[in-house]
């Protein structure tokens, strides 16, 4: 099996379980402003990209017209704040274990996420997960200039590290744009899991190296 040094994993839906609570919320603000979309079609057009883009495109998809994004946005940020703050926000089942088991055997864990640092925070402070006990570092959409696809947060995970070679690198999420992601790095691995936003008739668009149901389950590769 390949070296892997550097894990570069996904957040919700992949190492935490929200209850989709972000696809829910932003169903719900795109709704406040006279659109009718289903979660099935959020998760489905959604899942994984920054969440202003992730707007934008929806609304492209549904009549073309963008100019209501960054109001939806807005109403979006505020609801999910209120929502976070009564949340039960606990690890994939397992996922605990794996990332103490991978710090153990010296490889490097980033967690990377389309969220804005403070949300990516309120989550990790929920799960009293730690820096450097937990993960080693945290990139979310606001550590980049270009959102997922772009391979941008996984070359910023290798630079922190000082890791050249991108086939050392595995790159784990939910959705196909994860996948996407890890691909357009030219990483070793790539790992899709059934845990989160995605089924798996649409995760096989991407072709990732391993579909999983957990990412615990990624310790059997490794």
């Amino acid at each position: 099996m390949k070296n892997i040094e550097l894990l570069v994993l996904d957040m919700a839906g992949t190492t935490i379980d929200e209850d989709n609570v972000v696809y829910k919320t932003l169903t719900n603000a795109v709704n406040d402003y006279g659109y009718v979309v289903s979660l099935e079609k959020v998760l489905s057009s959604c899942a994984g990209m920054e969440k202003l883009e992730a707007i934008t495109s929806l609304l492209k998809e549904i009549n073309g017209n963008e100019e209501d994004a960054s109001a939806i946005f807005e109403n979006f940020s505020e609801q999910l704040k209120e929502s976070y703050q009564n949340l039960d926000v606990k690890p994939i089942n397992g996922t605990e274990d794996f990332l103490l088991n991978m710090k153990a055997q010296n490889k490097k864990i980033v967690l990377n996420t389309g969220y804005t640092s403070e949300i990516a925070h309120q989550l990790l402070d929920k799960l009293n997960w730690k820096e450097s006990i937990h993960f080693d570092a945290l990139i979310t959409a606001d550590d980049v200039s270009e959102s997922r696809p772009s391979p941008e947060m996984i070359h910023l995970a290798m630079k922190k590290f000082n890791i050249t070679e991108a086939h050392k690198v595995l790159k784990a999420g939910d959705s196909v744009i994860d996948i996407e992601e890890g691909k357009n790095a030219g990483c070793g691995l790539t790992v899709a899991v059934l845990s989160g936003a995605q089924t798996q008739s649409e995760l096989e668009k991407a072709a990732p190296d391993y579909i999983l149901n957990t990412i615990s389950e990624a310790e059997g590769i490794l």
